[in-house]
């Protein structure tokens, strides 16, 4: 039960360190205002979310802050110092901001407190104070100005990146591409060509329907070509060589590794000579050579192609410009989608593995910022292993069966003990004068627990650091 409350004296609130320079008339007006209140052990003096209507000073006993996270009171400190206060703080801004407590206050002993009404408070002390006043709410709002300009400049610094990455992976399968349509364009020429020399009338219409026919097993065998290990494939080109030298065929060195690259043998070879005739063998083998060639290069552009428009894919993925800004989406894919978009940067020496739990299911988020964390998390493990290690990526179901957990995890040198606790300060970094900002482990912090009222956790040792992401299963109010 709490006790009555009771008033203090001027002289008792001069012994406050926070009142301890205040005139007769501001004590006084404290005096009459405020009003000691005496909360039993294991109750809340505010509680987090409601309406700040009193700025509280200890006076005796012990409290706690907490902060709820994921439906839990995680504790932030504790003390008995007396003086220290609470609550209402922010009721100097008035209607600028939200008045609401940030925290939750519990008594872990029986504790009193001095309690000044918000609404008197907040008015009365930018009249005491309204140089200060003025200081602070520049403060207040510079800070909240600069944290969101600076924010703001780190999303566009990791976009350029991203985008430089972006058009590196893009030019490869784009040049590919041209590289081939221009050899393409030759080989077209050529056996338009070898197919007038065969077609002058040296060949009957049965050999020609016949050499047709060859030509679709050509296609045929080009398109499943089989996979050669490197003494494979040079035994193979010794074989045909040998074979076209027999025949007088000319070049045959020239002709067999992209005979065999199309799939090609002796045998089949010699159904071409039974077919034609020695005559005619040189400009048919030449002939099916180059249809073979432009097989190969057609499937070089389907598959640059196919390259391109995955990696677009991917890149519209993980913007979402083209979704709702929150949606049920597949974690995974999302994942996949943002190491594409970092794969430039990822050092060869780094090994990427994905153990992904498939049967975990969708799940309501803000996509395109959960793709923010996954870039700040990876790039941040991908800097730690300094070019070399290996990063793995996990997805599986929490112990509580609730979250979606992402385990995210290093190689690297691991964060120092003394270092931890900090690690989600803004602007705190550990990372040389320009490489880093300090904030993209805030901003995952607040995409993770403040939108999306999930939770990051760290554990780390020097070789295996892991930092795991809890995401609700279901829509959190």
């Amino acid at each position: 039960m709490t006790t009555p409350a009771r008033s203090l004296s001027p002289t008792d609130l001069r012994k406050l360190f926070l009142f301890e320079q205040l005139d007769d008339t501001q004590l006084d007006w404290l005096a009459t205002r405020g009003r000691a209140v005496t909360h039993p052990a294991g109750t809340a003096v505010y509680t987090e979310g409601e309406p700040a209507t009193c700025f509280v000073v200890l006076l005796s006993g012990t409290v706690a802050l907490s902060r709820n996270i994921r439906g839990d009171d995680v504790e932030v400190s504790r003390t008995d110092q007396i003086g220290v206060y609470g609550g209402a703080t922010q009721a100097y801004l008035g209607d600028q901001v939200p008045q609401l407590y940030n925290n939750t206050m519990h008594a872990i002993t029986d504790a009193e407190v001095y309690e000044l009404p918000a609404a008197e408070f907040g008015p009365t002390i930018r009249q005491w104070f309204p140089m200060a006043m003025h200081l602070l709410e520049g403060l207040f709002f510079g800070m909240r100005n600069s944290n969101n300009a600076v924010a703001e400049r780190e999303r566009l610094l990791a976009l350029g990146s991203l985008s430089a990455g972006l058009t590196h992976e893009l030019n490869n399968p784009a040049a590919a591409a041209v590289r081939a349509t221009a050899v393409l364009r030759d080989k077209v020429a050529g056996m338009r060509h070898k197919l007038a020399m065969i077609a002058d009338g040296r060949l009957d219409g049965e050999k020609l329907h016949g050499l047709v026919e060859l030509q679709e097993t050509a296609v045929k065998k080009a398109a499943n070509a089989p996979k050669r290990t490197a003494l494979e494939t040079s035994d193979a080109e010794d074989a045909i060589g040998d074979w076209l030298d027999e025949h007088d065929v000319n070049g045959a060195w020239d002709l067999a590794p992209n005979l065999v690259a199309g799939g090609v043998d002796v045998p089949w070879l010699q159904d071409i000579a039974e077919c034609i005739g020695d005559l005619d063998l040189e400009p048919a083998i030449r002939w099916l050579s180059y249809t073979i060639e432009t097989e190969l290069l057609m499937g070089e552009i389907d598959d640059a192609v196919a390259r391109i428009s995955g990696l677009v894919n991917a890149a519209k993925q993980y913007s979402q410009l083209d979704r709702g800004p929150f949606q049920v989406v597949d974690v995974h894919d999302l994942l996949d989608a943002t190491l594409i978009m970092l794969n430039a940067k990822i050092p060869q020496g780094i090994r990427v593995n994905t153990n992904y739990d498939r049967q975990l299911p969708t799940i309501p988020a803000y996509a395109a910022e959960l793709n923010q964390v996954w870039t700040n998390l990876i790039d941040n493990a991908v800097s730690a292993m300094h070019g070399a290690g290996t990063l793995t990526i996990t997805t599986r179901l929490d112990e509580t069966g609730k979250c979606l957990a992402v385990d995210i995890n290093d190689t690297g040198a691991g964060i120092p003990p003394e270092v931890r606790p900090r690690i989600f300060e803004p602007f705190f970094t550990t990372k040389p004068v320009g490489e880093g900002t300090g904030l993209g482990l805030d901003i995952s912090y607040r995409i993770v627990v403040k939108k999306h009222h999930g939770d990051i956790r760290v554990t780390s040792e020097p070789g295996d650091t892991t930092f795991t992401v809890l995401l609700p299963l279901t829509e959190t109010a």
